[in-house]
């Protein structure tokens, strides 16, 4: 096992939110090491946190103890029929890529693909469509290391509560070693983008979400245009891949970023540099054809903070509406796209999206530049109206108002407490979450 002194590497999420020292950091080769590892902390009655890509934008693995990372345990280990058993710190972009050279795609994934495959499960991570569950709802079995330090094997037929709320637990039930996933035989995607007014886009987005395998929009705030991206199954060739609109120019690709600078430089031109993009962008429209695992995918350049919300399906409409008009008339220094998406309703006790149908509405702000009024602002409507918050994503909410969210919830808190008795896993943010 690597172990390295964590006084010379502080480590950091994604966006810059969160920063910390470790005690230790280790990075186990194989799930008998892992096991190992689990079982040192627990004689010494420590903590142990898993990190993946850094992706989350919430202290979720910060810990004054260990803290562990998955990426030599990564990569697929097999693929039996179209369940492909894959090592929990795989990230999603070489998955994608060793999946399609074996003739297999991923059912849905989300429009970054930096994230590692456990660190995506356990948060909830989703993409769009319909009719298409989170990534948790892929998930057929996994492996799971106790804080004893036994490795278990789950599923919907094997220690199957443990399989339910193990799907979505942020960490907080052990440490996933390795994960069964249902596969899809290789497939194409269409890829269509087109800028739509914004109260056109929202009558148009219940036949859109039906028609299309996978809708979804960005509205750009101070204005009343949508950039809408619809996908769809195809049989045509690849074609080459570009920027090729003004919206990818100024949104996913450099330009945007030195909007971004300007805005932090200047708050006040935020409102005026949204206006802009959406006048520029007023008439894009694009098509593109590429394996699934790439169309999916969107380059992020641009770094910020990211506060996410999954509301009833009936509810999302209205309360995108009160946001515009709220960043209208308080005039919210804010530039960043706002990004619409559907997720299919699933049973997983922890998922935002258990036994309702849901639109997920994220709120971006440039890192630098100030977040927290303008998500409390957010947050508000959103709760509102309804919505639970993505477990990866800034909110504010604790345990007894999350308690309130989940039908399921004590029989989470029943089977953490079961599996993880003296708190191993835990840390400053879940026991604000789940308490002691």
């Amino acid at each position: 096992m690597s172990t390295t002194n964590p006084h010379t590497k502080p480590w950091r999420n994604w966006s810059g939110a969160v920063r910390f020292t470790p005690r230790n950091f280790a990075k186990p080769h194989s799930i008998p090491q892992l096991q190992s590892l689990v079982r040192e902390v627990g004689a010494r009655n420590g903590q142990l946190r898993v990190v993946g890509s850094g992706h989350s934008f919430t202290p979720l693995v910060q810990t004054p103890d260990t803290l562990v990372s998955l990426e030599n345990l990564s990569g697929i280990e097999s693929v039996d029929g179209h369940i492909g058993h894959i090592y929990a710190g795989t990230s999603l972009k070489p998955l994608g890529i060793e999946l399609a050279r074996r003739g297999f795609g991923m059912t849905n994934l989300g429009d970054i693909n930096k994230q590692a495959l456990a660190g995506a499960v356990s948060t909830g991570t989703h993409g769009t469509g319909a009719s298409l569950g989170s990534i948790s709802t892929q998930i057929r079995g996994m492996d799971l290391v106790l804080a004893s330090g036994e490795a278990i094997h789950c599923s919907a037929t094997e220690n199957a509560e443990i399989f339910d709320a193990a799907r979505v637990c942020v960490g907080a039930l052990g440490v996933i070693a390795k994960l069964d996933i249902e596969l899809q035989p290789a497939y194409r995607l269409k890829l269509i983008k087109r800028a739509m007014d914004l109260d056109d886009c929202l009558a148009q987005a219940p036949d859109l979400a039906r028609l299309y395998r996978h809708f979804e929009f960005y509205w750009i705030p101070h204005t009343r245009r949508t950039l809408v991206k619809l996908m769809d199954w195809t049989a045509e060739p690849e074609s080459a891949r570009g920027m090729t609109t003004a919206a990818e120019l100024l949104i996913e690709n450099g330009a945007f970023g030195v909007a971004s600078r300007l805005a932090r430089m200047n708050p006040d031109w935020a409102p005026g540099i949204a206006r802009f993009i959406g006048n520029v962008t007023k008439s894009d429209e694009s098509t593109m054809v590429a394996d699934c695992h790439r169309a999916f995918s969107t380059t992020r350049l641009v770094r910020f903070q990211e506060m996410e919300y999954e509301l009833p399906v009936e509810r999302g409409p209205d309360a995108l509406r009160e946001l515009a008009e709220h960043i209208q008339r308080k005039q919210v220094r804010v530039h960043f796209p706002v990004e619409y998406r559907y997720v299919a309703a699933d049973d997983i006790w922890l998922s935002p999206f258990y036994q309702r149908d849901a639109v997920a509405i994220s709120v971006h702000q440039y890192v630098g530049m100030a977040h927290q009024e303008y998500f409390a602002a957010a947050e508000a409507i959103f709760r509102n109206h309804g919505g639970r918050p993505h477990w990866g994503k800034m909110h504010n909410l604790a345990e007894r108002e999350l308690s309130e969210l989940y039908p399921r919830w004590n029989d989470f808190q029943r089977v953490r407490k079961q599996l993880d008795p003296k708190g191993m896993f835990s840390n400053a943010l879940l026991r604000r979450w789940f308490g002691d």
